[in-house]
Formats: structure tokens, C-alpha cells, sequence
């Protein structure tokens, strides 16, 4: 007996290698991004697609990802999972091209997509009663512990060694976990063969991948280009088809049933609108500090930590105030906290010190950390124990949707208003290209000119840019202060779901 409890312990730590893996490359390429856009010669879109391609499969393919592991077993899967990880992890640090590294992300998204909902599966079957809280509640903290550890682990890499390593980094946290799973976990599946909505996932990826395209286009291309505003109505056009599907699918990707309940629907749109922001921010920030504030890589994965500590101090705040003023105040006092710090954010200018822009990060930091996990709890708490692995796992998806809307909107106004910004007249047509590639490319090209003028106005044209993009974030923040004050429930039900994993 006490060696079956013992390898069951085993099992869940071999687990958290592969969701650490995971939840580090949430982040770690943030900082990689100036790099890329040199070493790579990669414009801003191509840059938005080195998170889109990643978080666009992740998005697509976690909701069929758990319901295979039913199917055709759950350690075989995972095995699967690992190894496509990993395989992906190599093929993205080999990248010669902007196209292979986005191709090789999305491979990496895929077995991503995976990892999380199996890994989480996992749990109730090895675990009962307060040990499943327990290892619910370590799964979790692994699932955390990338995001602030991302940002540090990939500036130092990128210091001492090439950019491919913040993607060697995962080879040897999978390896522990393949090796664990294979050795000690059992085969398990469900007693039931769940079926798989192909019409869906094809209507969804389709449609989500259409309109990130057309919309990262716009802002390259400009608004009125053609093949922007196709591929936008055609993905506007895929996803009304798969919300058609699913409400006449016998065997739907998604339960709408779910969001007859107005706590999990203004929850889950609530948690949206935040990872929309979060993900634009953490888009723009890292560009910010190495292209205008002159830091190298390291230095900017610390100067991204006053964000991630106040997210991580917010998230520990809101569990309080949730009990004592309720989680309709408490996410409007997030969202309002986002919204001011944004707002902030938006009159920085090239000659702004740290000292200035660590104040509005630390401040939407804590807006990041009180309205996410109050969203999410207001979410959950309204499920039944037999739909909250179904419910988790669609909230997580329209999380990643809202971060693939957040990188391909908020990335396409931060690339228009940089362009707008250049002045080029009198500069042949590749230089101008080139500038207009990226502010990384820009400064690149003005520093070999030496032309002090061209420099400047590349620095103010991409601090336009992020003003742009910082108002944008602000004003869908504020609106998230409107829906939670107007709809979100005043308290929760139970205590049941307090700790939630961001």
C-alpha cells in the first residue's frame, strides 16, 4: 500500500516537469523577440506569429486534446504529448527561417494543448478526497511557477548563449517526465467512448487562424488591403458556422449548456478580456525595454518582474477581498486598477526612466492579479464536480483565444502607428523596408546610417505605437470594470474553488 501512494506521488511529480515545461513557455520567448526580429530578420507580424501560432493551436486543439485521452487512453496520450514536446522544442531551436519558427511553435502549441488538460485528467483518477486537493494544488503551482520563472530563466540564456536555448531549456524537463510516465503511470481511459467533433475543430482552428491573419495583415498592409478584410469576414463567418454546429451537434466540442448560467458566461468573458490584455502587454514590454531603453535580454527579463509580482501579490489579495466585499466589487476594483495603470502607461515617451514605467506595471499587475482569479472563480463556482473538467477546459481555451486576439489586435495598432509615425521621404525603397520591418530592424538600420534623425523618429514612432496599443488595453480593462460591476455575482456559493491557477 504504501508503495502504490508513493508511486502515485512520483507520478504527479513527473507531471510537473512537463506542465513547468509548458507554463515557462508561456513567457520565456517574450524576451527572446528583439533577438528573433534581428537574427531572424522577422517584421513585427511574423514576431505576432511566434506567439499566434503557438497560442492559436492551443487554443483549437485543447478541448479535443482531453477527450482523446478518454478515447484511446490517457498514458498513451501523454506519452504522445511529451514527445511531440519535445521533438517541437528541437525543431523550434534549429529554426534558420521566420516561417519554420513559426511552424515548429505550433507543433510546440499542439503538444501543449495536450499536456494540460492530461496531465490535470490524470489527477482524479490517482487521487481521492483531500489528497486530490493537494495534488490539484501543486499541479497548480507548477502550472504558475513558469510564468514569472520565464522571463529570468530566457534573459539569462539569451546572455550567455544563442536563442535557440530557451528552447533546449525544455528537453530535459520533458525527459524526466517521459521517463516517469512510461515507467510508473498507468493506462487509463474512459469507460465510455466519447466521440470526436471533427466538424468543429476544423470550423474553430479555421476560423480563429483566419481572422489572426487578417487581422496581423491590416496592421502591416493597412485596413483597406483586400486580403485583410477577406480573411477577417471569413473567419468572423467560421466561427458563427462552428457556433451553429454546436448547438446542432449531436456530439459537440463545446457544451453551450454551460453558458446558460450568467456566473461561468460573464466569467469566462471577464477572464478573456484580462488574458487580452495580458498578453498585448507582455507583447509590447520586452521591445520597449531593449529597443528604446537599450537593455539586453537579462536585464529585461527582470525588468518584467515587477508585473509578474504584482500579478502574483494581486492574485493573493483577491482571495480575501472576494470574502470580504464580494466578487462583483473586487474584479471591477482589478479591472479599474488595470485600466489606471495602462492609462499611465500610455504617456511614456522615449525618455522615460524606469522608475516611471516599473510605477504603472506594478499598478496593472495588480489589477492582472485581483481580476483574473476572481473571473475565474466566478466562473467554476457555479459548476457541478461532474462538469467543472469540461467547464475548466473551456474557460482555459477562450483564455488562449483571448490572448491570440490580444497579440494579433493589439500587435497590428502597435505596427500601424509605428508605421504611420516613419518619416522616410528621400530613403530607398529596401531601406525603407527594412525600417518598417520592426523598431528592432529600424534601429538596426539607423545605427549603421548613423543618422541621429532617422533614429529618433523610429524610437518616437514605436513609442506611438505603444501608446496606441497601451490605450486600447486600457479602454477594454475599463469595460471590464462595467461587466463585472453590471453582471458578475455579488459572492460565491462555496469556498470550493478559491484557489485558482492563473
Amino acid at each position: 500500500m504504501k508503495n502504490a501512494d508513493l508511486r502515485k506521488w512520483w507520478i504527479l511529480f513527473s507531471l510537473t516537469f512537463g506542465i513547468l515545461a509548458v507554463s515557462l513557455d508561456m513567457t520565456i520567448l517574450n524576451v527572446a523577440l528583439p533577438t528573433l526580429a534581428a537574427d531572424l530578420v522577422a517584421s513585427t507580424g511574423q514576431l505576432q506569429w511566434f506567439a499566434n501560432s503557438y497560442n492559436l493551436v492551443l487554443a483549437a486543439a485543447l478541448l479535443p486534446a482531453g477527450l482523446l485521452g478518454d478515447r484511446y487512453g490517457r498514458k498513451k496520450m501523454l506519452l504522445f504529448a511529451l514527445a511531440l514536446f519535445g521533438a517541437a522544442s528541437v525543431g523550434c531551436a534549429v529554426a534558420d527561417s521566420s516561417d519554420m519558427l513559426i511552424v515548429m511553435r505550433a507543433f510546440l502549441g499542439l503538444g501543449s494543448a495536450f499536456l494540460i488538460p492530461l496531465s490535470m485528467s490524470i489527477l482524479p483518477v490517482l487521487f481521492e478526497g483531500a489528497e486530490r486537493a493537494k495534488a490539484m494544488t501543486l499541479w497548480a503551482m507548477a502550472n504558475m511557477l513558469g510564468i514569472p520563472l520565464g522571463p529570468i530563466v530566457g534573459g539569462w540564456l539569451l546572455k550567455h548563449y544563442e536563442w535557440g536555448s530557451v528552447f533546449y531549456i525544455n528537453l530535459p524537463l520533458v525527459a524526466i517526465a517521459l521517463f516517469a510516465v512510461s515507467a510508473l503511470m498507468p493506462e487509463s481511459r474512459s469507460s465510455e467512448r466519447p466521440r470526436i467533433d471533427l466538424f468543429g475543430i476544423v470550423c474553430s482552428s479555421v476560423g480563429l487562424t483566419a481572422l489572426s491573419f487578417g487581422i496581423i495583415r491590416g496592421g502591416e498592409e493597412g485596413w483597406g488591403d483586400t486580403t485583410s478584410i477577406f480573411t477577417i469576414v471569413a473567419g468572423a463567418l467560421g466561427l458563427a458556422l462552428f457556433a451553429i454546429w454546436q448547438r446542432r451537434s449531436k456530439h459537440p466540442l463545446i457544451d453551450l449548456s454551460l453558458f446558460r448560467m450568467p456566473g461561468f458566461t460573464w466569467g469566462a468573458i471577464l477572464a478573456t478580456l484580462v488574458s487580452c490584455a495580458m498578453f498585448g502587454l507582455l507583447f509590447v514590454l520586452p521591445q520597449f525595454f531593449q529597443a528604446i531603453s537599450g537593455s539586453d535580454s537579462l536585464d529585461t527579463g527582470l525588468r518584467l518582474l515587477p508585473l509578474i509580482g504584482g500579478l502574483i501579490v494581486g492574485a493573493k489579495i483577491a482571495d480575501a477581498l472576494n470574502k470580504k466585499i464580494g466578487l462583483k466589487v473586487t474584479a471591477a476594483i482589478g479591472f479599474a486598477f488595470l485600466s489606471a495603470g495602462l492609462a499611465i502607461g500610455a504617456a511614456t515617451d522615449t525618455g522615460s526612466g524606469y522608475g516611471f514605467v516599473v510605477i504603472w506595471v506594478i499598478i496593472a499587475g495588480l489589477g492582472l492579479g485581483l481580476a483574473l482569479p476572481t473571473a475565474m472563480s466566478a466562473a467554476l463556482d457555479v459548476l457541478t464536480a461532474e462538469r467543472s473538467g469540461v467547464g475548466s477546459a473551456l474557460i482555459m481555451a477562450l483564455r488562449q483565444v483571448g490572448g491570440v486576439i490580444g497579440v494579433a489586435l493589439l500587435g497590428a495598432a502597435l505596427n500601424d502607428a509605428y508605421i504611420r509615425g516613419l518619416n522616410l521621404d528621400g530613403l530607398p525603397g529596401d531601406i525603407a523596408s527594412k525600417i518598417e520591418r520592426s523598431v528592432t530592424s529600424g534601429i538596426a538600420v539607423a545605427t549603421k546610417l548613423n543618422a541621429n534623425d532617422l533614429l529618433n523618429n523610429v524610437r518616437h514612432s514605436f513609442v506611438n505605437g505603444m501608446s496606441s496599443l497601451l490605450w486600447i488595453c486600457g479602454g477594454i480593462a475599463l469595460l471590464g470594470a462595467i461587466l463585472a460591476l453590471a453582471f458578475l455575482p455579488r459572492r460565491m456559493s462555496s469556498s470550493s474553488n478559491s484557489d485558482i491557477a492563473l
